[in-house]
């Protein structure tokens, strides 16, 4: 019986309600005072999803050419699968298009489905038959 009560008399150390919403409080502030200067950072990963997508498909339309002797405008044709859309609940951010084909040239553009820090202008990358990437509209 002795051993029982003293482990109920023996009091554990820990923090109280109130020690824990001022520690939330101050995460939340550091938060709000780091979020503007990591927004470059973030909208720079996600546009590497774009560059990776236009190699890709320069590679797609490269291996078209040698068989064809010309490009196309049908992505469906080269093999190239569009990821579902983060606006229609999938995961890419960026919608893959071809602007201009010809026999010998083409160029594909990548345009953001999202603006990643909010100030309303949409990231777009294009690509032609030489490789030349360009990040058309900065966002």
């Amino acid at each position: 019986m002795s051993n029982i009560k003293k482990l109920f008399n023996n009091r554990v150390t820990g923090f109280t309600l109130q020690e824990m919403l001022i520690v939330l409080v101050i995460i939340g502030i550091l938060l709000l005072i780091a979020l503007p200067n990591l927004m470059p950072l973030i909208s720079k990963a996600k546009s590497s999803e774009a560059q990776m997508q236009l190699s890709h498909l320069h590679t797609l339309q490269k291996n078209y050419f040698y068989m064809h002797s010309s490009y196309t405008d049908d992505l469906s044709a080269v093999d190239f699968v569009q990821e579902r859309l983060a606006s229609e609940g999938g995961t890419a951010n960026y919608r893959i298009d071809m602007v201009e084909v010809s026999t010998n040239t083409f160029k594909a553009r990548a345009t953001a489905v999202a603006d990643f820090d909010g100030d309303g202008i949409y990231n777009v990358w294009e690509i032609d038959q030489d490789k030349n990437m360009v990040e058309v509209t900065k966002d």
